[in-house]
Order: C-alpha cells, then structure tokens, then sequence
C-alpha cells in the first residue's frame, strides 16, 4: 500500500490550522481546479468525528464521488478521514499538528491502495503516487496561505 508523507510550516496556531483542515469549505475551495463539490453529508463548516461527507471531482477527465467519514479526531493534534466509498480499494489519510513556538507543523499521512490488483500497482507508482503527492501539497498550500494572511476568520467565522 503506497504511503505519502509531507509536511508544512505554518506560522499559525495550532488550533486554526486543525479547524481549516477540516473545513469542507476550505476544502472546496483549495480543489477549486478538479471541481470538486459537496454531493452530500456535512455541506458546511468543521466536520466532527463520525461525521461523512460525499465530494464529486473530476480526476483525469473522469467525475468520480468518494465517501469520506472523521473516524479518529484528537483536538488539535490528530484526525483521520477514510474513504466510505469511492474508487480505491481502501484511502486513510492521516493528520498531525504540532506546535513549535508560534509555527505549527502539519503533517499528512496518507495511504491508498487501488483496485485492479498488479496494474493498480502500477498505477500507483507512474501516476498516483506523484499526483496524490502535488494535489495534497497544493492543499496545504492553501490552508497556510488561510491561516496565515487572517482569511481563516472567512472561513471559521462560525466557530471563532
């Protein structure tokens, strides 16, 4: 099963980076280049443990709608979301936030494994593996570019 690991320095607190990546706000609007939208679930806000969320987004040139439910959250420090349902053979994505001084580094764990049995492996490691990787940065990218110029109060502005 192919693991993607990263991380980002983000000079905000702690708490404000957890609350954004669990944003389906947020999230929407850092997927903005693959379409991706709420089909159904939780359509706004901070998404809790237990709750689900169905997106629809389009990968190379197919719409494709995956399931994703919160089954682990340790507040601000850990969650993990795991497909429900979509086109992989299993998706868990880890998330880790620690604190160092006045940055937060946050840390994506994320493991797949796709379906075809040996051409899903190979396709994970010529095309998966690299894309996942520049899709979850892109991400993050956003999400400390949010936290940090203060448009997080946009799109937090229900639970600050």
């Amino acid at each position: 099963m192919p693991r993607i690991s990263i991380e980002i320095q983000i000079n905000a607190p702690i708490q404000i980076c957890y609350d954004l990546a669990l944003s389906v706000d947020l999230h929407q609007l850092s997927t903005a280049k693959t379409g991706e939208h709420i089909v159904s679930g939780v359509s706004e806000g901070v998404m809790k443990l237990g709750e689900s969320v169905t997106w629809r987004a389009k990968h190379f040139g197919v719409w494709q709608e995956l399931t994703s439910k919160i089954t682990e959250a340790q507040s601000p420090n850990f969650f993990v979301d795991e497909m429900q349902k979509g086109i992989f053979k299993s998706l868990r994505h880890e998330h880790y936030f620690f604190q160092e001084n006045q940055i937060t580094i946050m840390k994506d764990v994320f493991m797949f494994e796709s379906p075809l049995g040996f051409l899903g492996k190979i396709a994970n490691k010529v095309i998966l593996e690299c894309y996942l990787t520049s899709f979850l940065q892109e991400r993050n990218l956003v999400i400390k570019q949010i936290a940090e110029s203060g448009k997080w109060r946009d799109i937090l502005r229900k639970n600050y």
